[in-house]
């Protein structure tokens, strides 16, 4: 379902995939079956999408990105891909962050460029994550530090 109120210029949005309302997705995007895309999303070109993903309100998708299956991305998480971003900047370099299966990702979260975040890995609500984020582990804070196995 791709709701009228979006600008999808995908062509290639699964059935069983919904895009919200204010949701604004560029044709090279690349989105699995079962997402759940809410309202006031932006997904870029360069940017990989797997099956059963959710991507909550307000989340900017940059190139650069992706997310396997069964990931959580919670509202107003913002992502990055540049580290060193300047206005007109034609030499900025693109650094790729992946957020693997079942990883979840608290809302306002920032992830910074260039990261791993691992299988099954916890995000929690508000860190600012700077390093990758190893399989099974809850990091929270800013910076994101280690704070215990998940196993849920």
């Amino acid at each position: 379902m791709i709701h009228p109120l979006s600008d999808c210029k995908n062509t290639t949005i699964p059935e069983s995939t919904n895009i919200w309302q204010y949701c604004v997705v560029l044709p090279g995007a690349i989105i699995g079956e079962h997402c759940n895309i809410c309202s006031h999303c932006f997904i870029e070109n360069d940017v990989k999408i797997g099956n059963n993903v959710t991507v909550k309100c307000g989340v900017q998708i940059w190139d650069g990105i992706e997310l396997e299956d069964n990931v959580l991305v919670g509202a107003n998480v913002t992502f990055t891909n540049d580290m060193y971003p300047r206005s007109k900047n034609k030499d900025w370099k693109l650094l790729r962050t992946k957020v693997c299966k079942g990883a979840t990702i608290g809302a306002g979260s920032v992830i910074l460029p260039g990261v791993i975040i691992g299988e099954k890995a916890f995000v929690a609500a508000g860190s600012v994550v700077t390093k990758d984020v190893p399989a099974g582990e809850l990091w929270m804070g800013s910076p994101a530090s280690f704070c215990r196995k998940v196993d849920f």
